[in-house]
């Protein structure tokens, strides 16, 4: 085990509290700055949810000053609350951005704790940028280190590591020194939660709002004294070691400054688990061949990744949270209506006698191990015989096959008419680009609350 002087728990506080905004490469930042819009965007969209407004209803009793925003909305609530509500607005859709490599949302969990203390305290846009760029590659860092095996025993890595990127942010923006970063971790460890089986349900919600609340608190904490172990990462019961059967301590750390993670996160196209992005894909793909009609499809068979299976394969799904993560809605809706947005994967979409009349068709979900996960097949069965054959060898939004620019802003245009229609999203979104030269965020914030008479 490595001493305390070297260790990847110290060493990941030291490389947080010494790191500038000027070290970031021109590519990290950007993507941090996209990351940024496209969480904006997706908390817009999940403002209005049934989730968020239950959330809501549960912790704002219990909130102290009106300290910080919840975006979308005219709630103000003390920092903790609202990192809580806007971490969990952000992921209620699963249309938050995904880091190919663990399937973490890093943004969802790191930027909520970031804004919430630069609402306390000057903090310019190049700042926040700088804070949830760290944030992000420690969450996807630390992911590494647990992966495969942590998801796969069903901890829920969005928030068990994301709690950790929330602790390296505010602790960046608090601008604590390297032994009270090392604390913020290990506050962070403590709290460092969350499960699989609350996929599909309101309560995946819970375990991403508090990732951005213990975080954020984490690091507070440690301002204010409370002291963690030496290595909360790597120690014999320190989170690597508890929460995976086989960890690799040194992914923590593994060219760290010099490789970003954060390059290998993508922004997703489609509000659902990331394994069915390349399947929606030939899913659409599949319409346009002459011989397509929904009316003379026989059968259904898909194909990728194992997890693909492990995570989507849910016939009769009857609410549009669990739609969010079943390969037969997904196939379904996207073959029978040609869209895949935040309405197909609504409660009303899922109870469309249609849609589950032809998700009943999917027959199969093959399972193949050198499939990577950004990776589908399809094969459609006609009633004459023939069939339609589809493969994806990469899905839309998965590094090697980026959204454009254009695409997030209309994915960030029709989130705002969804979830905040009252919010001007044209200004929002010039704001938000136009960060890195920013003073402050109140701008955005402002502009990110609904307007005058709404």
């Amino acid at each position: 085990m490595n001493g305390p002087a070297s260790g990847p728990s110290r060493r990941l506080a030291e490389f947080a509290c010494a790191s500038t905004p000027d070290d970031l490469p021109e590519a990290v930042r950007a993507h941090a700055l996209r990351a940024v819009v496209n969480g904006f965007g997706t908390a817009l969209g999940g403002a209005a949810d049934t989730a968020l407004a239950s959330l809501a209803r549960a912790l704002m009793p219990f909130s102290a000053a009106p300290q910080a925003s919840v975006i979308g909305t005219r709630l103000r609530a003390d920092m903790p609350t609202a990192a809580f509500l806007n971490a969990a607005a952000i992921n209620v859709f699963d249309f938050d951005d995904n880091h190919a490599g663990t399937i973490i949302h890093p943004t969802a969990p790191v930027l909520p704790a970031a804004l919430a203390l630069a609402e306390s305290r000057p903090v310019s846009g190049a700042a926040l940028i700088h804070a949830v760029a760290l944030g992000m590659e420690a969450a996807c860092r630390i992911g590494n280190a647990v992966s495969p095996g942590h998801y796969a025993r069903g901890w829920h890595i969005t928030s068990t590591c994301g709690v950790f990127g929330a602790a390296i942010a505010a602790a960046r923006l608090l601008g604590l020194d390297a032994e009270r970063t090392l604390w913020a971790l290990g506050n962070a460890s403590a709290q460092a939660a969350g499960l699989v089986e609350t996929l599909g349900h309101m309560a995946k919600s819970v375990s991403v709002g508090g990732a951005a609340r213990n975080g954020l608190l984490s690091a507070l904490m440690a301002e204010a004294g409370v002291a963690g172990p030496a290595h909360p990462l790597e120690g014999p019961r320190g989170f690597l070691s508890v929460c995976c059967d086989a960890p690799r301590p040194e992914a923590v750390t593994e060219g760290l400054g010099i490789r970003w993670e954060l390059l290998d996160d993508m922004f997703k196209p489609y509000p659902c688990g990331v394994v069915l992005n390349p399947v929606i894909d030939a899913c659409l793909e599949a319409r346009a061949d002459p011989v397509f009609d929904t009316a003379r499809i026989a059968r259904i068979a898909i194909r990728g990744n194992p997890l693909l299976k492990a995570r989507t394969d849910r016939p009769g799904v009857t609410t549009g949270r669990e739609a969010q993560v079943s390969a037969q809605h997904a196939v379904a809706v996207s073959l029978l209506r040609g869209t895949a947005g935040v309405a197909d994967f609504a409660d009303a979409a899922v109870q469309d006698p249609a849609v589950r009349a032809l998700a009943a068709l999917v027959s199969e979900i093959g399972t193949d191990e050198a499939m990577p996960v950004g990776a589908a097949g399809l094969s459609i069965g006609i009633t004459d015989g023939s069939a339609i054959e589809i493969f994806v060898p990469l899905g839309r939004g998965y590094p090697g096959r980026p959204m454009s620019d254009e695409e997030l802003m209309a994915k960030f245009a029709a989130l705002a008419r969804h979830g905040a229609p009252a919010v001007a999203a044209e200004p929002l979104a010039a704001a938000l680009w136009q960060l890195p030269g920013a003073d402050s965020i109140e701008t955005a914030l402002t502009l990110a609350r609904p307007g005058p008479g709404a």
